[in-house]
């Protein structure tokens, strides 16, 4: 069967070219560096600079406003706990109850498939048994992303829009509203973004401060001032009337717009004289209870994260994310300070995961360029012959693009883990190449082999061809079977070093396109000698 494949593209030149053509637009098409072709459409290798290595886990939150840690612990936590422990696939439960939050991660099994496990717990969450939970408690699915997904952090700033230059004029409070109210929406549409997470500032609230002698003299209880509140800010509608053969619709407005009308809410009434909310209260704004807050340079500051959905590309998510805050970054408010200078919110990000990325695709370009270029020195140098060191040489930039062609439909992604992978083989490649050629030249050079015509040479070039291949196929099996140890590593071995083992298995076989695309190499790198010959 090999020497019938060998055979095959020997003959058929316009195949194995055509082939060979394909291969490199279709690698093009897939490589992870920045090669922005109007010709050739993207559909890029899921790029990140560092391997996830993390748990296969999923989060559930649930907040209970007020309550204590143990509380948290007793009634929220452990119910849930014990009712999550029959999701299929589960592997262990972490759970942990602070003021008013409960948080359980699920770690399942490394085979379960990340949306299949979100799933099975969000359809145990639904039949949860009546009463399991506290009255109003409903706990909530974490974002669909791992621990490496937080790409992109920033903060929301006063800058001058002409200089660029920091000069404030807002407080925590307005820039969080600009940020959970206008940003956070823009942003959370950006392809491949899982969440827009708020940090720092203040969440403006109305607070509403009972004053207990008040209570006590106009006899209500916080009972009463509590459902004013709730019932205060709610529309209703009244059904229609007709009047002049023409139907109207009637509406209640009732939504709060002013502390005056939360103020004005009537609370009970006593001997038929209203008891209004801002006679047992006084209402006003202000910032709600937070846990934490976020600073920079020793300063207060207030922005969010950005966290990339799982199986996305980190460096295209980035990118769109950065496409979106310049389409939002005209709608930022800006206003006048005191002083004359126009302050203008504005987003400065203060971690940018692309950066890093870059670096590392820079540092593997680097490499491969420099591996190819040293290649051909050391092929001239053992061959004798620049016609076959090109040809050798051809192979290597061949076999990358194809290397990301498998990546990119198997589910590799490339890091700095998995990229190393395709340098290390290099030097193998080589050797393949260079044993290929040398004996077809040794074939083709012999005295009883001169002068002869084209359908001869073609008979010597297979003969040379297939006379090392089974041994060359040998050698390659020999170095990819010394890697199923490393293939056999799981968790977080696996993870990390899994990938290279992957990279560097694919650089030698290549997708099986036509049973293997390294025999296509070695036929066109036998065609093509024997055109140069010609």
């Amino acid at each position: 069967m090999l020497n019938r494949i060998i055979k095959f593209f020997l003959e058929n030149k316009l195949i194995t070219a055509l082939l060979i053509l394909t291969l490199v637009i279709w690698g093009i098409a897939t490589a992870p560096f920045n090669w922005e072709s109007a010709i050739i459409p993207r559909d890029p290798v899921p790029v990140d600079a560092i391997p996830n290595i993390g748990e296969n886990q999923q989060i559930v939150f649930t907040e209970w406003m007020g309550r204590s840690p143990q509380d948290m612990d007793d009634q929220v936590t452990y119910p849930l706990t014990t009712a999550l422990l029959g999701i299929p696939g589960v592997k262990t439960i972490r759970s942990s109850s602070i003021f008013g939050l409960s948080s359980i991660y699920i770690i399942f099994d490394e085979d379960i498939e990340f949306y299949w496990s979100r799933s099975r717990i969000l359809e145990k969450l639904n039949s949860l048994p009546s009463g399991t939970l506290p009255e109003g408690v409903q706990p909530a699915l974490g974002p669909d992303a791992t621990a490496l997904g937080q790409v992109y952090w920033y903060t929301l700033e006063g800058r001058n829009p002409e200089t660029g230059e920091p000069v404030g004029g807002w407080d925590p409070q307005e820039l969080r509203s600009v940020q959970d109210f206008y940003l956070k929406y823009a942003l959370s549409s950006a392809e491949g973004v899982s969440e827009v997470a708020s940090i720092g500032g203040y969440v403006k609230e109305y607070q509403v401060d009972i004053d207990p002698a008040a209570m006590k003299s106009h006899n209500t209880d916080v009972g009463q001032i509590m459902r004013a509140v709730q019932q205060s800010n709610l529309d209703v509608g009244a059904r229609t009337i007709e009047f002049n053969r023409v139907e109207y619709l009637v509406r209640g407005l009732g939504y709060i717009e002013t502390v005056s009308d939360l103020e004005e809410s009537v609370v009970t009434v006593n001997d038929n004289t209203p008891i209004r909310l801002k006679d047992v209260a006084q209402v006003h704004l202000g910032p709600a209870t937070r846990r934490g807050g976020l600073d920079k340079g020793g300063a207060e500051a207030t922005g969010a994260v950005v966290v990339a959905r799982y199986g996305a590309n980190p460096l295209q998510v980035i990118n769109n994310v950065k496409e979106k805050v310049k389409e939002a970054a005209p709608g930022l408010p800006s206003k006048t300070l005191a002083d004359g200078t126009v302050s203008k919110v504005t987003v400065v990000p203060f971690y940018d995961r692309s950066g890093l990325i870059k670096e590392t695709l820079g540092t593997l370009e680097e490499a491969l360029t420099l591996e190819i270029l040293i290649s051909v020195l050391v092929v001239i140098v053992l061959v004798m012959n620049l016609r076959a060191s090109i040809l050798i040489s051809s192979l290597l930039p061949i076999g990358v693009l194809m290397t990301f062609i498998i990546m990119r439909y198997f589910d590799v992604d490339a890091n700095i883990v998995a990229l190393s992978g395709i340098a290390i083989a290099i030097g193998v490649m080589v050797d393949v190449g260079v044993v290929f050629t040398e004996n077809i030249i040794r074939h083709l050079e012999m005295p009883e082999n001169l002068g002869t015509t084209s359908k001869q040479k073609l008979k010597i070039i297979y003969e040379g061809t297939t006379e090392v291949a089974s041994a060359v196929i040998t050698a390659l099996a020999t170095t990819v079977i010394s890697f199923i140890p490393v293939f056999a590593m799981t968790g977080q071995e696996g993870k990390l070093f899994g990938p290279l083992a992957f990279t560097k298995t694919f650089r030698f076989a290549g997708r099986p396109v036509c049973r293997c695309c390294h025999y296509s190499c070695a036929g066109a790198l036998a065609f093509f000698y024997r055109v140069w010959q010609r």
